[in-house]
């Protein structure tokens, strides 16, 4: 998107806000640098106001019941597939990845909005076998407030997807997006105050040691759920004891691909590329399969394939229909990212592709798709989460040995295993410790499929009907018949 930078507000209790102190941030386009708008720099006074709305929202929302609830997500799923191009655009602008990725952002928080309005109904109870004289039964009740933080790698998508099942459970939401990629967050409150009453959602942006920590902080907001780093959702966790709070994290990975000698080497790299979210969002996702792990005997074949199969991205301008590859998105993690680099080769990794600048892209923070060889398990690059197109390739010969150095690290989000072997699937599927496992994937998966980490990749699932219950509390009630 071009021309002059707008300023974005605030929506809180279905009215327009700037930061109680008046201050704002500024929206950078990764790919060339460029300010093209401001929005405001949160305060905790602001928090204070989104979780009173919230609280006072609440309970006529919760008392719709989840038919009428439903309704309301689902003509709000129907408003953001009418401004798709839209909000499509400006996280394309905000975010740095390719219009044809945001779009299908757009429809993926379409979907879910969806999904969790159709399940709307499960926030059931039970009744338990009838002593002579009383009826006991429980009750699932929504929390009332909850605050939803969510990064910024996929902003449209998380912002509004993620808030889903705790609005279909029955709760107020405040959301704080990421202060990287705020502006398609604060689209959606403005489309969502014309379809949800006041309060319902409420979006609030700012810096994640203000707003965050104020949110996670708040004594009125009894249930938190974050998206985005083990460091920082350590931090929540703990910011969160003291209140006793309900939080559910989902947090980083550094999943592992085990590539076995019986499978194609070139239908397995391509899907490695695939499964790294290169030509989705630059790499910058939790789930991307970074550790791949090939057999000996076709890792030189795999290595050409990957090779070739990244040749044929088309890195540049994210609005141009045939660009793959977009910049990273913010200043600060593209050097982060090409640090982690410099430190590969400091440690002997040798660079086999990329790790340097596009040609001809002098501006933006672009960086071309990246492979590293000779690497031993030790290693940085090896260890710790890059969040960026880096892919880490490694050789084995024993399954026992390769899936022990699969498990060896702290994360356990997802693995993928590239076998053509049915057993060899099934046992191995079993014994790699991640809360998803693809056999022969790319990192894409069915709609409801629950979706968390093992480890410190998280706590709690998401993207089911596992994730709609947790947003409830259950309330057990015994009658005794007079």
């Amino acid at each position: 998107m071009t021309g002059p930078a707008v300023h974005r507000r605030m929506m809180v209790g279905g009215q327009w806000r700037d930061a109680a102190d008046g201050a704002v941030l500024e929206a950078e386009n990764p790919a060339t640098e460029e300010v093209i708008g401001t929005f405001p720099a949160g305060t905790a006074a602001d928090v204070d106001a989104a979780v009173a709305a919230a609280a006072e929202a609440a309970p006529a929302w919760a008392a719709l019941g989840w038919a009428k609830r439903a309704e309301f997500i689902r003509e709000l799923a129907g408003a953001l597939r009418e401004e798709r191009e839209l909000l499509a655009r400006l996280d394309t602008s905000d975010g740095g990845s390719p219009i044809t990725a945001m779009r299908a952002d757009v429809d993926g928080a379409v979907k879910e909005l969806e999904f969790f309005a159709g399940i709307a109904s499960q926030t059931r109870g039970s009744t338990a076998p009838p002593d002579a004289g009383s009826l006991s039964y429980t009750l699932r009740q929504p929390y009332g407030v909850v605050g939803r933080i969510v990064p910024y790698n996929h902003p449209l998508k998380f912002a509004a997807g993620k808030c889903a099942a705790p609005l279909a459970a029955g709760n107020a939401v405040v959301l704080k997006p990421g202060e990287q990629t705020s502006l398609s967050a604060l689209e959606l409150g403005r489309i969502a105050a014309a379809v949800l009453p006041p309060g319902v959602l409420n979006v609030v942006t700012g810096a994640g040691d203000v707003v965050g920590n104020r949110l996670v902080a708040h004594p009125d907001v009894p249930r938190i759920a974050f998206t985005g780093s083990v460091p920082t959702g350590r931090a929540v966790l703990h910011a969160a004891a003291d209140e006793i709070k309900h939080v559910s994290l989902e947090l980083g990975g550094k999943n592992p691909v085990l590539v076995f000698p019986d499978v194609d080497p070139d239908r397995a790299a391509r899907a490695a590329v695939a499964g790294m979210n290169i030509a989705r969002s630059t790499g910058q996702s939790c789930g991307s399969g970074t550790r791949l792990f090939v057999h000996d005997d076709v890792r030189g074949p795999f290595l050409d394939a990957l090779h070739r199969r990244l040749d044929e991205l088309r890195i540049g301008d994210p609005h141009d229909e045939e660009t793959e590859v977009g910049p990273l998105s913010f200043r600060a993690h593209y050097e982060r990212v090409t640090g982690f680099v410099d430190t590969a080769r400091r440690e002997g990794a040798t660079v086999s592709y990329g790790g340097d600048r596009p040609a001809g892209l002098d501006r933006g923070f672009y960086l071309r798709p990246t492979v590293l060889t000779d690497l031993e398990d030790g290693m940085t690059v090896v260890r710790e989460e890059i969040f960026g197109p880096v892919m880490a390739v490694l050789g084995w010969r024993d399954v026992d040995d390769v899936v022990r150095r699969a498990n060896a690290l702290p994360l356990g989000l997802t693995a993928n295993i590239w076998t053509n072997d049915v057993s060899t699937a099934v046992r191995t599927a079993a014994a790699v410790e991640a809360g998803y496992v693809y056999v022969n994937g790319t990192g894409r998966r069915p709609t409801g499929m629950p979706f968390g980490g093992w480890k410190r990749s998280g706590l709690g699932q998401e993207n089911g009907p596992e994730e709609l219950v947790s947003y409830t509390r259950e309330k057990a009630v015994t009658v005794t018949l007079l």
